[in-house]
C-alpha cells in the first residue's frame, strides 16, 4: 500500500492531523509557546476516537509530540539566533541538568500509566493557562535569577516535568524566566533551545525503550506514532512564520487570553475524563 492509498484510507484522522500541525505552527510563532501544549492534547482524543484507550492514547501522544518537536526548535532556534536571543551562557549552566531531568522523565514514562501522565498534563495545562491569564503584563517578583543550586534545580526539573508531558519545555522555562526579570524575548529564544535538549532524548528514549500498546494505532513504534509525526512536522515548520509575522499585527495579548482560556478548558476536560 502506498503512501496515497494511506491518506485516502484515513483521511479524517489525516486532515485533523494536518489542522493540527497548522494550528502548533501558527500558535508557537504567535504566542511564544510550544507546539506540544497543543499537539498533546489533540493526539490524546484523537487517538481515543479510533478506538485506543485512554491510557494508551496518552503514552503514544506524549512521545510523537516530543519527536514532532525535534525539528520545529532546530528550525525556531535558527530565527531566534539570528536576532540575538538566545542565550548560550544559560543553557551551557543548564543543559546538563535538564538532560538528567530528561532521562529521568522519558524512562518513567515507558515504565507507568498513561493516566498519570494525563493528569499531570491536566494540571501543567491549568497552572500555565492561569498564568497566562493572571499574570499578563506583571512585573517579576525577583531581580535576578537564583543561586547555582537554584538554577540546578529549575533546569532537572523542566526537563523532568516537560519530558513527561510531552512538551518542548517554553510552557515552563518562559514563565520561569520571568519571573525572575529575565528578558521576555531571550527567554522565548532561549527556550527553542532548552526544548531540542528535551525533545531528542526524550524522543528516542520513548522510541527504543518504549512497548507498544496492543491496541496502539498503525504506524505506532515504541510510543512514537510516526504517521502523526509525518503529518504534522513539515506544517508546524511551515507555519510557525506564518505566526511570527502575524504577532506584529495583531494584539498578541488578545490572542494570549483566549488561548489560554481553551489551553483551561483542555486540561479541565482532561482531568475530568479521569475523575468524572
Amino acid at each position: 500500500m502506498n503512501i496515497i492509498e494511506v491518506i485516502t484510507n484515513n483521511i479524517s484522522p489525516f486532515l485533523a492531523l494536518v489542522v493540527t500541525g497548522v494550528f502548533a505552527g501558527i500558535l508557537a510563532g504567535l504566542l511564544g509557546v510550544g507546539g506540544g501544549i497543543v499537539i498533546v492534547p489533540v493526539l490524546f482524543f484523537l487517538f481515543q476516537s479510533f478506538g485506543v484507550s485512554p491510557e494508551s492514547a496518552m503514552l503514544i501522544a506524549t512521545a510523537t509530540s516530543l519527536a514532532t518537536i525535534v525539528p520545529t526548535s532546530i528550525s525556531s532556534i535558527r530565527s531566534h539566533n539570528q536576532k540575538g536571543n538566545v542565550d548560550f551562557d544559560l543553557l551551557k549552566r543548564w543543559a546538563v541538568f535538564i538532560l538528567m531531568g530528561v532521562l529521568a522523565g522519558s524512562w518513567l514514562v515507558t515504565r507507568v500509566e498513561g493516566t498519570v501522565l494525563a493528569m499531570l498534563f491536566g494540571v501543567i495545562a491549568v497552572l500555565s493557562a492561569l498564568n497566562m491569564l493572571l499574570r499578563t503584563g506583571k512585573s517579576a517578583l525577583y531581580p535576578k535569577l537564583p543561586n547555582a543550586t537554584g538554577q540546578t534545580v529549575m533546569g532537572a526539573s523542566i526537563g523532568f516535568f516537560s519530558s513527561m508531558v510531552g512538551i518542548g519545555g517554553g510552557t515552563l522555562s518562559v514563565p520561569l524566566l520571568t519571573l525572575y526579570n529575565y528578558p521576555t524575548h531571550k527567554a522565548i529564544g532561549t527556550a527553542a533551545a532548552i526544548g531540542l535538549i528535551i525533545s531528542l532524548p526524550g524522543a528516542l528514549t520513548m522510541l527504543t525503550l518504549g512497548s507498544t500498546p496492543t491496541d496502539a494505532p498503525a504506524g505506532t513504534f515504541g510510543l512514537v506514532n510516526l504517521f502523526a509525526f509525518i503529518c504534522i512536522v513539515p506544517l508546524t515548520v511551515l507555519f510557525a512564520p506564518v505566526g511570527a509575522s502575524l504577532a506584529a499585527k495583531l494584539d498578541a495579548v488578545k490572542l494570549k487570553k483566549i488561548f489560554a482560556l481553551v489551553l483551561l478548558f483542555t486540561g479541565l476536560r482532561m482531568l475530568a475524563q479521569l475523575f468524572l
